[in-house]
């Protein structure tokens, strides 16, 4: 029988980096200002809005590990306040999208270490995702 905690724990460190990621990207959502307004309201609103659906099959499967889903809200966001430009917020969310496909690897590993394909296949589309989405703003701050 496979070791299901080392899965729900990296699944729960994903949870809380998305949920964080999304609450990032809602606020620059509303906020952003300039030539880019559009742009990058527009670019953030599919993105909150594909993380926040892929929060919930996250959190589905730490349940199907028979391990509770919750998320960490104290830890989201720590930059509202900021004020930023447009560019700014595209860079500080690439970079947190290529951390986030970062993690998403990891996850493949440990899951795979675990016999677990369920959990790998779902850590390699999000890693897909969150790959797509990097070269997309990597393209719009360019």
């Amino acid at each position: 029988m496979r070791n299901a905690t080392p899965v729900a724990e990296a699944l729960a460190e994903v949870l809380n980096d998305t949920y964080a990621l999304i609450i990032k990207s809602h606020t620059y959502h509303w906020n952003v200002t300039g030539p880019l307004f559009l742009a990058v309201h527009n670019m953030t609103e599919e993105q909150y809005t594909d993380m926040f659906a892929a929060a919930d099959v996250i959190a589905e499967r730490i349940r199907a590990l028979n391990m509770m889903a919750s998320v960490n809200v104290s830890d989201t966001n720590k930059s509202a306040g900021e004020t930023l430009t447009a560019v700014q917020m595209v860079k500080d969310l690439l970079s947190d999208h290529e951390k986030l496909a970062g993690r998403m690897h990891a996850l493949v590993e440990i899951a795979e270490s675990e016999n677990d394909p369920a959990t790998a296949d779902l850590a390699t589309e999000r890693a897909a995702f969150h790959e797509k989405t990097a070269w997309m703003l990597r393209s719009l701050a360019a």
